[in-house]
């Protein structure tokens, strides 16, 4: 009786455990893929005789013919910039292609099996024609860059979605190639960390890059923001003759496409001097209607945030954006302080059915790597940034964001969990670490971006270390400090915004 008494005790246990495990795992419903758990390890094997490239990541080799990719930074004067330029530097115009156009055709081949190592004379597992350029802002002033692909079809106009790796279909992708960020794993991680919490977050991949026969090193393949059938954002598609439509903004530099940039409240009533852009529906679909319409729009949203009803029924700013997404939008960007955000690399989306979402993007500067001056973990700073300033006046919204913190420190953002994360994720990537520091390892001497100069680490090892004691400081700091966002949405410093 009494080991039976045991054995149901032990049971209950062990089917707690199980329940709780799993409502970790689920508690996001997107079964997202964290590759360094599912994919080829690097301890696999390989019958190769190793005097070739041979990788357990999936291998991307990309056949230009002879063309150079465009999208190289130009000066004023159209001459090129000097590699590790400043980064603070504001180029005037990118290179073109021959013909004037802003991408060139290229053939690419993934080879991408579970069952064996990769090498450039395996057969591949796709076989695509697509365009490339040259991508990025601040990036592109970098030795290493980092590319658009456009998947075609044969004609190299039209475009073919294609799913990637595991990825859903779609037609445009992104190939991130770590540089500033020397630890390589801040977008790939945090990509996925957001994915778990909120809605969506951009799906990713480590590979590597072969181009024109030349070893690239290590990138990851990563999902564009923007919509398509059953993929990615999964909003309503556009309909022939209507004005109202789902769509993507991003709030960065503006597009080189003048009719993309819309004028919104908030422009014109705080001279917010940075420009808004509509990034999804693509230029095919964007009839004036349409860039009316979310103009029109996107400003009554602003307009409910900056007037007196801004937290009163019917006008609430509730009423227009989802406050779980704007909620763990601000705890994600603010734990790793990447205070970027709301000038540079923010998008906000909004299905025709539904509010404004937010979604993650462009981690590289997070966790202390921002190169301008040294970010301090001791501080709150997503309070001044343009929508929340006025969300942080919320006292629901301020709440909303401490318990949702409280919470995420039980689970995905738990020290315990980030700094695991990290140490799995190195270890998949094992060799290619080498590898890609074999072509791009003199960035350590010659290449200290990071102000003050102590800051930049002296090889890959320290990068990591860095990348995990900022994590330890920050959410220590957080955890005692977090109740001191209450003092945004106090009464007595929003008189002059309350009725």
């Amino acid at each position: 009786m009494k080991y039976r008494l045991i054995g149901i005790v032990a049971t209950f246990f062990l089917l707690a455990a199980a329940f709780v495990a799993t409502a970790f795992d689920n508690e996001n419903p997107n079964n997202r893929v964290h590759q360094h758990l599912t994919a080829r390890q690097p301890d696999a094997g390989c019958s190769c005789d190793g005097e070739e490239l041979c990788t357990h990541l999936p291998l991307v080799v990309i056949e230009t013919d002879g063309q150079v990719i465009p999208g190289e930074p130009l000066s004023a004067d159209g001459t090129f910039l000097e590699q590790n330029e400043s980064v603070d530097y504001e180029y005037e115009n990118v290179t073109l292609a021959e013909d004037g156009s802003t991408t060139i055709a290229c053939q690419v081949r993934i080879m991408d099996s579970e069952s064996a190592n990769h090498h450039l004379t395996d057969q591949p597992s796709l076989e695509l024609n697509a365009r490339i350029r040259i991508r990025g802002n601040t990036s592109r002033l970098f030795d290493k860059k980092g590319y658009l692909l456009k998947i075609t079809e044969e004609d190299g106009v039209t475009n073919k979605d294609v799913g990637i790796m595991g990825m859903s279909a779609h037609h445009e992708w992104a190939l991130h190639g770590p540089y500033l960020d020397k630890s390589l794993i801040r977008n790939y991680m945090w990509y996925n960390i957001a994915g778990e919490i909120m809605d969506y977050a951009p799906n990713v991949r480590f590979c590597e890059i072969v181009i024109n026969g030349e070893y690239q090193g290590l990138y990851v393949m990563t999902e564009t923001i923007t919509n398509g059938e059953n993929a990615r954002l999964k909003m309503s598609m556009p309909e022939d003759g209507q004005s109202a439509v789902s769509y993507v903004i991003r709030l960065d530099r503006g597009s080189s496409n003048p009719i993309k940039n819309i004028e919104t409240f908030t422009m014109y009533a705080l001279r917010n001097k940075w420009i808004i852009d509509i990034a999804y529906p693509g230029t095919d679909n964007l009839i004036q209607d349409r860039i009316d319409y979310i103009s029109q729009e996107f400003s009554d949203f602003e307009k409910s945030l900056y007037s007196y009803d801004y937290d009163t029924e019917p006008y609430a700013w509730w009423n227009h954006a989802d406050i779980d997404s704007f909620a763990d939008y601000f705890i994600i960007n603010e734990f790793t302080c990447n205070y970027d955000v709301g000038a540079r690399s923010t998008y906000i989306y909004k299905d025709i059915r539904g509010k404004y979402q937010m979604c993650i993007w462009d981690m590289n500067s997070s966790c202390d790597n921002f190169h301008f001056s040294q970010i301090e973990p001791q501080r709150f700073q997503m309070q001044y940034i343009t929508w929340f300033y006025m969300l942080m006046k919320d006292e629901n919204f301020t709440q909303h964001v401490i318990d949702r913190y409280r919470g995420l420190r039980e689970s995905y953002l738990s020290e315990e969990y980030l700094l695991s994360y990290i140490d799995d994720v190195v270890e998949y990537l094992g060799p290619a670490i080498e590898r890609n520091f074999q072509v791009w390892g003199y960035s350590f001497d010659d290449y200290v971006p990071l102000s003050p100069a102590e800051r930049n680490p002296e090889n890959h090892e320290a990068a990591v270390a860095q990348l995990k004691d900022f994590i330890k400081v920050r959410g220590e700091w957080m955890d005692e400090h977090i109740e001191i966002l209450r003092q945004y949405s106090h009464e007595s410093k929003n008189k002059k915004f309350n009725h």
